[in-house]
């Protein structure tokens, strides 16, 4: 890894946040997703969570946060420090003139708080990429340019002749997101941070963080590399607990890659044994990066991913059926990084 060798600890050198998809469980509804989004992000902000992110995602059933800055308004009106941001919005389905208003308006509502996070994928299949109003026929990738002129457009004197009113000399930190090496080169090209989507795509993270870390170039928003990366937690106060609380994500994401998405389905013991052996290959492979089980192997697991990543940052998600599990699970993953062990959730509310 370029640079100088570092063994960080999770309390003193690595920052924990969360990513949070919206899941709509079965039996559920949109409404309830988002109700429970704010409880988390309320919950991630009193254990000390620094940013809480949503992403973009359409036509997905079990995904609620398709209109992405409209959730984050939501979330950023019932809290009051955490920050709140996309992670992310997928800037080739939008006007990059669109995305700055509605990120300088949410900056001014909500100063100092809010992030924006840049993924270049759609965040859809091809049908729904059109419905977007998505121009598919271009040959060239446009992302760069997009992002140079969302980038104008926060300037306090903007080069181009259009002006975005809000955002106009806001100070609105920009995120490069990918799960490839491209996203890596982008942002070291640009002195942006840089998050990688390794909770679902981990193949290529290493090479990723080594080309950002190697080619970063100090910029007027960032002076040295920042990695932030995704990292699946399900935990429990077992580590059988955890394992079965695990199999709804399981089972969404083999659905998904199968065609057939649907809601966040309710924990199913034994599900990934009786996968047939390419589909636990695939499973195994793509949430490699994950910490599941008890308060001790959870941080175990944890140290042992921030110690061969050098991650500045942790974007931690948890798709779990049942809310009160998931409250619990961050409440156990913001216990590692404090070395400390709390009750469960419900204990503290009966005492």
């Amino acid at each position: 890894m370029h640079g100088s060798a570092r063994s960080p600890t999770i309390g003193a050198m690595t920052k924990f946040s969360v990513l949070d998809l919206s899941p709509i469980v079965q039996g559920g509804d949109a409404g309830q997703s988002f109700r429970n989004s704010l409880s988390l992000a309320r919950h991630a902000e009193r254990l000390g969570f620094n940013r809480y992110w949503l992403a973009e995602h359409h036509g997905m059933p079990g995904i609620a946060s398709a209109a992405t800055a409209v959730v984050m308004a939501h979330v950023a009106a019932g809290t009051q420090r955490i920050r709140v941001g996309a992670g992310g919005i997928m800037l080739p389905n939008h006007s990059p003139l669109v995305i700055a208003e509605q990120f300088g308006t949410l900056e001014s509502l909500y100063p100092g708080r809010i992030d924006l996070g840049l993924g270049r994928a759609p965040g859809s299949d091809q049908t729904t990429a059109r419905a977007l109003r998505r121009n598919l026929a271009s040959d060239s990738d446009e992302f760069p340019q997009d992002v140079l002129e969302l980038m104008d457009y926060f300037a306090a004197e903007p080069k181009g002749p259009v002006r975005a009113v809000p955002g106009q000399g806001l100070n609105i930190p920009i995120w490069i997101l990918g799960s490839s090496l491209y996203g890596a080169q982008l942002a070291a090209a640009l002195g942006l941070p840089y998050a990688f989507a390794s909770h679902f795509a981990p193949q290529a993270m290493m090479q990723a963080i080594e080309i950002y870390r190697s080619y970063f170039k100090p910029s007027a928003r960032l002076a040295k590399p920042y990695v932030m990366l995704g990292f699946n937690v399900f935990a429990a106060d077992t580590d059988a607990q955890a394992e079965l609380l695990a199999t709804s994500m399981q089972q969404a994401f083999v659905n998904m890659r199968t065609g057939r998405p649907g809601r966040l389905p309710p924990p199913q013991p034994g599900y990934r044994e009786r996968l047939d052996g390419p589909l636990r290959e695939m499973l195994e492979s793509v949430l490699s990066c994950a910490a599941v089980g008890g308060p001790v192997t959870v941080r175990q697991q944890l140290d042992a991913f921030i110690e061969r990543t050098g991650a500045d940052e942790l974007m931690i998600t948890c798709q779990m059926f049942d809310h009160e599990a998931r409250l619990r699970s961050y409440e156990i993953a913001a216990d590692a990084r404090h070395g400390a062990v709390t009750p469960p959730l419900r204990e503290l509310m009966a005492a």
